[in-house]
């Protein structure tokens, strides 16, 4: 069992030498070499390392949450408890319940020709696994991949990202507390040292971020053949059907792009819309925003986006669309504010194709609204393009969701919301081609981080014989027996 954590700070030694790369490997080296040492953590140990992991953010949650609004201006505090706290907490609670079953061997049949031997899969600890965390979630997309490792029971390196200095240095503080350097390490840096360290040796790597980055990364990782596990972006695509009442459609999507200032990798990118009812939509989304977010201004359950660079960014996206033609409307009666970076949701109405909205992962309070005459052509568009991380589909015609669900690939899907599923304990969280690979959250998470060994059992009485030479009578029965010759 390991217990809390009360040597020196990987974090220091990352920051303060002149070659970090050096300090991450040494760390890496010893926590290989502690994992060497002894047999994987048993049942109790992996469950006395979840329980502390989650007695230590329940203890800091408003560390946690004072650190998020310090790194963005202001960040809305309930949206850092359920995305930072609860998500993380129930990814806990749902290993300790599974896991005991999760780490059974599982019994396999035996070709019946080489009975009565037995076979089974056990699953083992990979060893040490890296993780590289982004700014927008550092706390959620830090923890809940290092839940799924403890469980499978590894050791673990993090790098959060440099854009949210307070929440990785509360990161450091909480690992510190609970693990010892060689089990759980924080390695904070710039992008010299994430660069740095997604080139070491690690058994298993997770990278959440951009789809360009993740590249990168997975270039790097392919040095040591590393496996990794990227969890990367992409536009997401909601479709509101002919069917659904477009006044609800509106508070649950806006709901969903407002939460974090839209700037969630799973966050609604561009709607489809019946052409219509675009304005109906419109005239909704004025609707929901007022009543979620009274006196935006003056809110503080309104996140600001994370930095001047990403207003900027934002801002110059709005500046093309209207240069090329878009209609913006901005839902709040407040202009977006650069001193403050308090930007309103924005809706482009109707934006061309050649537009940076409908190009790039918005990954802010910006909305594309694209009317549509009917689903077929729809589906055709979302097919043409990169394989999203989430898609969302709000009508009640079974056929109509049928379709869309057979005939479009994404990551994950909610029907009739946006973004829930990620926060669903027993569903897999991952994305396919160019918007991810590999799963973690669940049983699928805790696989993710573990190597399922095949073990065959050979019998005391066995036929073995029969297939060793020299070959004769009975081996050429043994074939008439199973191939018919």
């Amino acid at each position: 069992m390991t217990a809390a954590g009360t040597g020196p700070s990987p974090t220091a030694q990352a920051t303060e030498s002149k070659s970090p790369a050096l300090d991450m490997r040494a760390v890496l080296e010893t926590m290989k070499k502690a994992n060497k040492a002894g047999p994987a953590p048993s049942y109790d140990e992996r469950i006395a390392h979840l329980d502390k992991l989650e007695a230590a953010i329940l203890a800091h949650k408003d560390d946690i949450v004072r650190a998020m609004s310090d790194d963005f201006g202001n960040r809305s505090r309930h949206e850092s408890l359920v995305s930072e706290v609860f998500v993380v907490i129930g990814a806990i609670k749902h290993a300790r319940d599974h896991l005991r079953e999760w780490m059974e061997p599982e019994s396999r049949e035996v070709t019946w020709a080489f009975l009565p031997a037995t076979a089974e899969v056990q699953v083992q600890p990979l060893g040490v696994v890296g993780i590289i965390s982004p700014w927008n979630y550092p706390f959620q997309l830090g923890l809940s991949p290092l839940v799924g490792a403890l469980a499978a029971g590894n050791r673990v390196m993090i790098k959060p990202s440099e854009l949210t200095p307070h929440a990785s240095e509360a990161l450091d503080r909480i690992v510190r507390e609970v693990f010892q350097p060689d089990h759980v390490a924080v390695i904070n840096g710039g992008p010299e040292v994430g660069e740095a360290f997604s080139k070491l040796p690690f058994d298993h790597l997770v990278f959440t971020g951009s789809t360009r980055v993740g590249k990168i990364v997975m270039r790097n990782a392919s040095e040591h053949l590393t496996p990794v596990t990227l969890e990367l972006g992409g536009k997401s695509p909601t479709i509101v059907g002919d069917d659904f009442a477009i006044e609800e459609a509106a508070i649950r999507i806006i709901a969903g792009k407002c939460f974090n200032a839209g700037q969630t990798c799973i966050a609604p990118d561009y709607v489809f819309v019946p052409t219509q009812k675009i304005d109906a939509f419109i005239a909704g989304s004025k609707k929901a925003l007022a009543k979620l977010y009274p006196d935006l201004r003056r809110n503080d359950d309104y996140t600001t986006v994370v930095n001047e660079r990403h207003f900027d960014r934002l801002r110059g996206y709005l500046d093309d669309a209207r240069d090329k033609g878009a209609r913006i409307v901005e839902l709040a009666d407040t202009e977006p504010d650069r001193s403050t970076r308090k930007m309103g949701p924005i809706l482009v109405v109707q934006p061309g194709e050649d537009t940076a909205v409908m190009q790039e992962e918005i990954f802010g309070p910006i909305l594309p609204i694209v009317g549509y005459e009917n689903l077929d052509e729809v589906i055709a568009y979302i097919n043409e393009h990169p394989r999203p991380l989430a898609l969302y589909y709000f009508g009640y015609d079974q056929s109509a969701i049928d379709k869309v669900l057979e005939r479009t690939i994404s990551g994950g899907v909610c029907i009739n919301e946006t973004m829930l599923h990620v926060a669903q304990d027993d569903l897999p969280f991952g994305g396919v081609g160019p918007s991810g690979m590999g799963h973690y959250h669940a049983h699928e998470g805790f696989l993710n981080f573990s190597k399922k060994k095949p073990i065959f059992y050979q019998s005391r009485l066995n036929a073995r014989s029969l297939l060793l030479p020299p070959y004769g009578k009975a081996a050429n029965m043994f074939f008439r027996l199973t191939l018919g010759k």
